[in-house]
């Protein structure tokens, strides 16, 4: 099974890099041929465009920043489209709105291709360590074909429905988790007001019931909040786009998120300092400022 991959990103380039241990022959395009040397040192095959890609794959990875990026490697001049061949699948890891995956689907069915949505559940952490979840949508008999490759890089794989249905998951699980990083500095700002010491609190939360199984408790916040280290793992605009998705869903729905509507402004206005390239955990430092509390350990 031939695999391409399009998209080397934080994300994209440990994905590939697992594929392509693997022992899948793999062939690689992103806009930036730098991002994918190393990929190239232990023998992967440039691509010069998402056409070229989709023409030498039997199975074709798309791992972009989000809708409009996606439809343009797919439907665009020089996209998926125009190289892909009939009965391929092309697999979507981008955290999309269900509506242009199921257009981008139609197209490309009318080639005689197939789509999958599997947005990726487990961070940058989970990307390096080949354990994340795929929250998939289409075609179940064709996710059995292809889930070797999805296997070399995943702890699990949910079919969650139809085509689209991968994509509602993903952004109701994204604006969960993003709520629970807020509401997570909330109350610890407030447990240390009151007088208990940082890392006395994180201590009693790792062994409560509550949060000690939650990866941002337990991975991420150790790694960004706790030490003060915003580098992006995952980028705060990334994050913001992905709870714009999920209040578009409400709407489309009509569906009232009152609480998920205030975690959206908190994290505009973290964009709005100027934030959107450090990561998503930036945004509790908010409440740091508004507690007079630092969460550090």
């Amino acid at each position: 099974m031939r695999v391409g991959f399009i998209g080397l990103g934080n994300m994209g380039e440990p994905l590939a890099g697992f594929v392509l241990k693997a022992g899948f022959p793999l062939v690689i395009h992103d806009v930036r041929k730098e991002a994918a040397t190393g990929l190239l040192s232990r023998g992967a095959l440039w691509a010069d465009s998402a056409k070229d890609v989709a023409a030498q794959s039997d199975v074709i990875c798309t791992c972009v920043p989000g809708p409009p990026e996606m439809k343009a490697v797919t439907l665009g001049a020089g996209g998926v489209i125009e190289g892909v061949t009939a009965d391929a699948v092309v697999i979507d890891h981008t955290t999309n709105a269900p509506a242009v995956v199921r257009e981008v689907g139609d197209a490309l069915k009318a080639r005689g291709a197939h789509l999958l949505d599997a947005p990726l559940d487990g961070g940058r952490e989970g990307a390096l360590e080949g354990q994340l979840t795929l929250f998939v949508g289409g075609d179940e008999a064709v996710l059995r074909r292809v889930r070797s490759v999805l296997d070399t890089f995943s702890r699990s794989v949910v079919w969650v429905g139809e085509l689209g249905a991968g994509s509602v998951t993903k952004l109701v699980h994204n604006a969960l988790a993003m709520s629970i990083d807020l509401l997570l500095a909330e109350c610890l700002t407030l447990g240390a007001k009151a007088g208990v010491a940082v890392p006395r609190l994180v201590e009693a939360f790792r062994e409560g019931c509550i949060v000690s199984q939650n990866m941002t408790f337990t991975k991420r916040m150790p790694a960004t909040l706790f030490r003060g280290d915003f580098a992006a793992r995952f980028a705060l605009a990334l994050a913001y786009k992905d709870f714009r998705l999920a209040g578009d869903l409400a709407i489309q729905h009509g569906v009232p998120t009152r609480l998920l509507d205030l975690c959206q402004m908190e994290l505009l206005e973290a964009m709005n300092r100027g934030w959107g390239g450090q990561d998503r955990i930036k945004a509790s430092t908010l409440q740091e400022e508004r507690a007079g509390v630092k969460l550090r350990l």
